[in-house]
Formats: C-alpha cells, sequence, structure tokens
C-alpha cells in the first residue's frame, strides 16, 4: 500500500477546505435574491432528508471511482489522475485524507483508506465500467452484461458512421488556415489541459486534435454531458410509443396518495430540471459554501458517491415546488428519467437495458462504444458517470443537426430539436433562459460567442458538445478537470475564430 496524498492535521484541513471552497453565490446580489425569494413563494410544507454517512467518507469513495475510471477506462496514470481529473466529486483537499492507495491491476480495483482506517473500493466490471461498492462489501447487486457492438470495424467505413476521413476540398467557403488556428487556440495555454477537440461542419470533420498521450478511441472523463445522453435515451422511448413528451411521470410512489403534488410532474417537465424534488445542490442560489457542508452533504454529491440504489433516492425525495414553477440544476431529474428509461425498456419493450443504448441509439450513429456506469444496483449514473471519445460526442452532436433522423430512420420525434433547444418556462421565468429540455443547455445568455441558436450539452471540468445550426457545427470540447478555467477560456477564443473561419449556411 502507498500514499498518494500526505495526511495533514484534521483542522488544518477543515481550514483549507473552507478557504478552498468555490466562492458563494452573492446572497445581496440582485438575481440570487430574487431567485430565492421568487421559490420561497412557491415552496411546499415538506422536509428535507439529509443523506447520511460520513461528507469525507463519501468523498473517499467517490475518488475510488475516479481513480478507477482514469486508470481501467481512460488508461491514465494514478498519479496524473489523482491530481488532475474528478475534481467534482473529490476536492483536492478531501483526497488528502487518503492514507494508502491501492490499484489492483489484476482484479481491477482501487482501494483507498481514509485516515480513520476506513477502506473503500471501486472495482471495474467491464462494459459497465467502475462501481463503488457499498461499505464492507465486495460485489455489486447486479449481474454485469457484455454491450458489444454490431457494426463492422471503424476503419472500413466512412466518417460519420465510420472512421475514415474524407480527404476532398473543405465546404466552399471555409477558411482552412482559421480552422487551424481555432483548433490550435483550443489547446493554448498548456495549463487548459484540453485532451480533445473536434469540429464537425456539413457532416464532415474539418478540425480535430488530441492532448499528449490521447487519441480518436480514448475514453475521456465527461459529466454532465451524460444528462443530455440521458434526455437522448428517453427520447428514442418516446419514438417507440413507451412514453408521451407529457404525460404524468408514471412513478409508482408518485400516485399512492391523492393530494402529492408529484403525481402532477411531467416527463417533459422533468428534464427541463423544473421537477420541483427537494434535493439539495451546490449549484442551488441559497446554498451555503461558508464552512465543509453546513447543510449536510448534499444529495447532488450523494448520488454518486453514497453506493446506493440512486435512483430510488432520487424518486423518493418529496415536492419542494409544484413542478414547472422553479428551475433548479439538480441530478434528481436526469436521475428520475433515467429510472423511468429502465422500466421502459424492461418492463415495457421486454429488453435488456444495460444493452439498450448501445443497440437502439449508438450502433446507429456509428459510436462504437461509450462506458456507461453505474451504482451498485446497476441503475446508470447517467447524470455524470460516462465516458466516450471526441468523435462520439460529435455523433450525437450530428444527430441533433439532422433534427432525430439519421440514414433515413427517425430515432427522435418530431418536434424534439426544438424542445431541447427552446428555454424552459421555469427558467426563463427566473430570469435566467439558459437551460432548456431534454437535458440541454441553450446559448440564451451568451455564456459562448456564438449565435443565439445554438444550444449544448455540458459537463463539470470544460466538457462540452456544442451544436451550432446557423453553422451546420458541432464542436467537441473534452479535458482533464484541473484545467477547467483556462481551458474554458481557450475555448471561447477557439470559437470566435471558428466563428470567422466558417460561414453560415443558408
Amino acid at each position: 500500500m502507498r500514499p498518494l496524498h500526505s495526511s495533514p492535521n484534521m483542522l488544518l484541513l477543515l481550514l483549507l477546505l473552507a478557504a478552498c471552497a468555490p466562492e458563494p453565490p452573492d446572497e445581496a446580489s440582485g438575481q440570487n435574491a430574487a431567485l430565492i425569494a421568487r421559490a420561497a413563494e412557491f415552496e411546499l410544507d415538506t422536509e428535507w432528508q439529509q443523506p447520511p454517512g460520513d461528507p469525507m467518507e463519501h468523498a473517499m469513495s467517490g475518488f475510488a471511482k475516479i481513480l478507477c475510471s482514469a486508470v481501467f477506462i481512460t488508461g491514465l496514470d494514478v498519479a496524473f489522475a489523482a491530481d488532475n481529473v474528478g475534481f467534482f466529486v473529490s476536492r483536492p483537499e478531501e483526497r488528502a485524507l487518503v492514507t494508502d492507495t491501492v490499484v489492483d491491476h489484476e482484479n481491477r480495483a482501487v482501494h483507498l483508506t481514509l485516515n480513520t482506517a476506513v477502506t473503500r473500493t471501486a472495482k471495474f466490471y467491464g462494459d459497465q465500467g467502475c462501481v463503488i461498492l457499498p461499505r464492507g462489501e465486495d460485489s455489486v447487486h447486479f449481474a454485469p452484461v457484455a454491450v458489444t457492438s454490431a457494426l463492422p470495424d471503424a476503419m472500413s467505413q466512412p466518417w460519420p458512421m465510420g472512421d475514415i476521413l474524407a480527404d476532398d476540398p473543405l465546404p466552399a467557403g471555409v477558411d482552412a488556415e482559421g480552422v487551424a488556428r481555432a483548433v490550435d487556440a483550443a489547446f493554448e495555454p498548456v495549463e487548459g489541459m484540453t485532451a480533445a477537440f473536434v469540429v464537425v461542419h456539413r457532416g464532415r470533420i474539418i478540425g480535430e486534435r488530441y492532448g499528449e498521450g490521447i487519441d480518436k478511441d480514448t475514453q475521456l472523463e465527461s459529466w454532465s454531458m451524460g444528462k443530455s445522453l440521458t434526455g437522448t435515451l428517453m427520447g428514442t422511448l418516446i419514438q417507440r410509443g413507451v412514453y408521451e413528451l407529457w404525460q404524468p411521470a408514471p412513478v409508482e410512489e408518485w400516485q399512492v396518495t391523492p393530494d402529492d403534488p408529484r403525481a402532477n410532474i411531467r416527463i417533459g417537465d422533468i428534464m427541463r430540471m423544473s421537477s420541483g424534488l427537494r434535493f439539495v445542490a451546490p449549484q442551488d442560489p441559497d446554498y451555503d459554501y461558508e464552512f465543509g457542508y453546513p447543510q449536510g452533504y448534499p444529495d447532488h454529491y450523494y448520488v454518486y458517491t453514497g453506493a446506493i440504489d440512486s435512483h430510488r433516492w432520487a424518486i423518493t425525495r418529496p415536492a419542494q415546488w409544484p413542478a414547472n414553477t422553479v428551475g433548479r440544476y439538480r441530478n434528481s431529474d436526469p436521475l428520475t428519467i433515467n429510472y423511468l428509461i429502465r422500466r421502459g425498456v424492461e418492463d415495457v419493450l421486454g429488453q435488456n437495458y444495460h444493452q439498450y443504448p448501445q443497440r437502439a441509439l449508438f450502433d446507429k450513429i456509428g459510436i462504437r462504444k461509450m462506458y456507461l456506469e453505474t451504482d451498485p444496483y446497476g441503475g446508470f449514473l447517467l447524470q455524470g458517470y460516462e465516458f466516450g471519445t471526441g468523435r462520439n460526442w460529435a455523433r450525437l452532436g450530428m444527430l441533433y443537426l439532422r433534427d432525430g433522423v439519421w440514414n433515413g430512420e427517425r430515432l427522435l420525434p418530431e418536434g424534439w430539436i426544438e424542445y431541447a433547444s427552446t428555454v424552459a418556462p421555469a427558467w426563463e421565468a427566473d430570469g435566467r433562459p439558459e437551460y432548456g429540455g431534454a437535458f440541454f443547455w441553450i446559448n440564451g445568455t451568451e455564456t459562448f460567442p456564438i449565435p443565439p441558436d445554438a444550444f449544448y450539452m455540458a459537463g463539470a471540468g470544460g466538457q462540452y458538445t456544442i451544436i451550432i445550426p446557423s453553422h451546420d457545427m458541432v464542436v467537441v470540447r473534452l479535458g482533464h478537470y484541473r484545467g477547467s478555467g483556462p481551458g474554458g477560456r481557450a475555448l471561447r477564443r477557439a470559437l470566435e475564430l471558428l466563428m470567422q473561419a466558417v460561414p453560415a449556411v443558408d
């Protein structure tokens, strides 16, 4: 056993945690105060149930999963991963509590020991990726399955169904040198730690570059871009007639009592981050960053790190507001949709849940491999535990540029793209025209220097798949978490150059 980090005095560590915590929302700011006040008008008389367990142990469990995935999926060196990836569920200062680290290559597992002598484990389960094992247990509560693509070798087919790229001239009007400058800008400075950058225009890759040790086949941490993938999978089920977008979500627990406000939550509300479920998240405007976890460990992290049935934790949360009144970015909503996806695939279609994404979506659009990780009960944690390549995220973006149709087959319902790219009413009412449907962000507050018709998938640490219909363009940027600040600025510079180099389409 060997430590990756030193173990500082506990008091010193807690002071570091407080000092290095994210900047608190400005309680005095007009927008933040208005958000809190408006939400209070709709508040329901329910209570929050604090997630059980030790927050530092949860953080260590999350750290074990991060290292496991980095080593056994992405292929990173464990020390590099400890210093640079996945800070969302285990901050650097929390990682300092780990006294011993064991990477078991034979059994593909990572064991971390806390300074309290508690050891937690994450283990690689093949196509279901790395899973945190419940405390004191040595296995998961589901039978892992193999997920293989039915497609031929990628180098036997042209892009986008395969990886053979065209060598004919670029589309008319495209400034090749300008595109090259944009691609280079995405990697400057090196502190931005950009890992992959892919530009697709008119269905063709016109710019592409990877970081050191990474190539087109490297599966990279993608975080909350998985939420948009969740929305896409639900779209395939709606297209197949399993669900309807605006039906009340068929969650049995919400139908028990006639006055349960959750009975009125529609599927379309949930995918607009407007379910109203009581679920504490650090993105909440009233979340207190003052010291450690003063409000208790947030649900938003717990579903990643608790080694629980995360779907059940989400659907059993009470309502905080009526649906479609208040918009909040909370993991309860994609987890609830993933619960419905599992029920629809298994109970209605009678198909294998873990194989469904490959069969119903990935094989259709040329994706041969993505890792969709689960909790120990087999439920997809697609609020952020997934790994994909730059080209595969580009393919998903292209599906949205093509109105949900691929090779003549409609995979997503008519009107789905309009739903995804239109601001959610509850978010607009809050004065934040930045979140749409199907778990997509929109460029309503001009986050990026691109046209306002753009909408995008976004993940912590600087992961983006940006869809720009006016330019028939998809831009994918993936990077290592530590570089997210300078990496984000580099992405904006690259987008500015791309807008100059690539003309709008007619």
